[in-house]
């Protein structure tokens, strides 16, 4: 889950002004996190007290209504809008990286990513991009190599992983949907050399920067095990005390 805040953080200067390159500075004074990182939270906090994933989605929305939702979104949490609007965008994939890390297996994993998504995003991408990142930190939590995770991904979600970075980056633009982000994603994971090239490869493809580099990291965090300490460190300090005591709370859940 700190992979996908810290991703969200770092990639968040560069969402509406794309960087085609894996070379810039991880943090500067306009790196902040954004409602990626706010709903990635949300969904832990759900998770912490075993109460509904639309109670802290729309909690947390509320407390912090400025941080880059989209319209729709915007409408759900303000009540404008009731029940699910059949979404296929990204936000249930950027939120959803704690479910791979709070079950114990496939079943409880897919289901729970499934509920998290289906508040709003109801429709079959969405909650199909929200279940493969949650299996996909599943999977490398519990030590599956890239490879493995890349044909279960492939195989169960119909996403096609065999394209290479240097053949998105190119022709790649602004894509809020699942099925034009999450696979990218996957992607700049599967190709990465650690987690800080993680970081810098899923922010140079372009597009939604700050959501694709926080699922990519994602899972590179349940992949590697580590975050570089003044990475962690770094993004960790940007957060308000509220939200980073939430943080602190999972970790100390899942034992980590």
């Amino acid at each position: 889950m700190k992979g996908a805040i810290i991703g969200d953080i770092i990639g968040s200067r560069f969402e509406k002004s794309e960087h085609k390159s894996k070379e810039f500075e991880l943090f500067t004074r306009f790196t902040r996190f954004t409602d990626d990182s706010v709903l990635t939270i949300a969904v832990a906090k759900s998770i912490l007290t075993k109460e509904s994933y639309e109670k802290h989605v729309k909690e947390f929305a509320q407390k912090y209504p400025k941080k880059g939702y989209g319209s729709t979104f915007h409408k759900w949490f303000e009540g404008k809008i009731e029940g699910a609007y059949n979404s296929w965008g990204n936000g249930s994939a950027m939120r959803v990286s704690s479910v791979g890390w709070a079950f114990e297996t496939e079943e409880e994993v897919l289901k729970e990513a499934k509920k998290s998504a289906e508040i709003t995003h109801n429709h079959p991408e969405g909650i199909k991009g929200a279940q493969a990142i949650a299996l996909g930190v599943f999977l490398a939590r519990k030590g599956k190599r890239k490879m493995e995770i890349k044909e279960r991904i492939s195989t169960d979600f119909d996403y096609d992983l065999n394209r290479t970075i240097d053949e998105i980056r190119p022709i790649y633009k602004f894509d809020v949907s699942c099925q034009g982000s999450v696979p990218e994603a996957i992607i700049a994971f599967l190709e990465a050399e650690d987690f800080e090239d993680t970081i810098r490869t899923a922010i140079s493809i372009g597009g939604d920067s700050d959501t694709i580099a926080c699922m990519a990291c994602a899972l590179a965090e349940a992949h590697y095990g580590e975050i570089p300490q003044e990475i962690e460190k770094e993004a960790m300090s940007r957060l308000t005390d509220d939200l980073r005591e939430v943080v602190i709370q999972f970790y100390e859940m899942i034992g980590k």
